[in-house]
């Protein structure tokens, strides 16, 4: 085929005009990327959060700095932000001629895992992100082997322990003092004494969204605990001689119970919901239609209305509103 092309006068001569033009332009396009024409200038890092945002946006910058827009290096950029545990994956988009944006995922600590008396943050996989990123507000886990940070769990209790309070909504989040198993399985304990019974790991938006709906609503107010093994037929606990409140107003409503009363565990956690939108449904939450039939499938840990003998269930027992 080449044979052929090569008799015509105009084909030869076409053939060496390309093969003399390609080092040019491959020496030219080497230039260009490398040259203060396709700088980059403008650096726009979104995704970051919390107290280390400052300095990885400042590292990604002076990285990027070093880099044109025909020029990227991956690797540069997340051996810049390496130190920094929490970023778990970066996205490099560059804007010719000199912009480049930089998206930045992060795995943010959501407890506080306890082993012999010392304390580290862990992410919602299981990652160990290190004493540095621990908060007052993380809930605590109680671990048995010291990690070093950036090693991975591997309990299975607290890699589902992790996995319901990595799907936490804000608004509850926040309440969580720790969490341990029971004879109802996995058991969420808020700061104001509330238990919630998960059982396990299956489903966690779902039995979260089932927990903040009973919450909000005025006839858990006094409930001592609630039960969303089952997160289409959520039940709610009350201590020996209390029940379900009567009436939205008064002193058995969630508001009542947030300001004048502190024999509710759940008012408190019930006004910060209304405050924040926590009843409200996410993309990443089942909505309670369509569901239920399915979500009582799949969820282990036995009825939504607890049988077991504790502490807390030796009083009276009422299905959730809408259970």
């Amino acid at each position: 085929m080449l044979a052929l092309l090569w008799r015509g006068r105009r084909t030869r001569i076409a053939l060496i005009a390309v093969l003399i033009a390609l080092p040019v332009l491959a020496g030219g396009y080497l230039l260009l990327r490398n040259s203060s024409f396709v700088a980059v200038r403008r650096v726009q890092v979104s995704g970051v959060h919390g107290a280390e945002a400052q300095a990885i946006e400042a590292a990604l910058v002076t990285a990027a700095r070093h880099m044109s827009t025909l020029d990227i290096h991956a690797g540069a950029l997340r051996a810049a932000v390496a130190p920094f545990r929490v970023v778990s994956s970066i996205r490099a988009i560059p804007s010719f001629p000199h912009g480049l944006r930089i998206e930045v995922s992060e795995q943010l600590p959501v407890a506080a895992l306890l082993v012999n008396s010392q304390r580290t943050a862990v992410a919602a996989d299981g990652i160990v992100l290190g004493p540095a990123l621990l908060s007052s507000s993380l809930p605590t886990l109680t671990g048995y082997l010291e990690q070093p940070p950036g090693a991975r769990l591997h309990s299975p209790f607290l890699l589902e322990s992790l996995a319901v309070l990595g799907a936490a909504p804000r608004a509850l989040a926040r309440h969580v003092a720790k969490v341990y198993t029971s004879p109802e399985g996995l058991t969420v304990a808020m700061g104001n004494g509330l238990l919630a019974y998960f059982g396990d790991s299956t489903l966690p938006h779902a039995k979260w969204l089932s927990l903040a709906r009973v919450l909000a609503d005025h006839s858990s107010a006094g409930a001592a605990y609630v039960d969303v093994r089952l997160p289409a037929r959520p039940a709610a606990g009350f201590p020996a001689g209390a029940g379900p409140a009567s009436s939205p107003t008064g002193e058995g409503s969630p508001a009542a119970e947030a300001t004048g009363s502190s024999e509710s565990a759940v008012g408190a956690l019930a006004a910060g919901l209304s405050k924040e939108g926590g009843t409200s449904t996410t993309a990443t939450e089942p909505s309670s239609k369509g569901a239920t039939s399915e979500e009582a499938k799949t969820t282990s840990g036995g009825t939504g209305e607890s049988e077991s003998a504790s502490p807390a269930e030796a009083g009276q027992e009422a299905p959730a509103p809408g259970g």
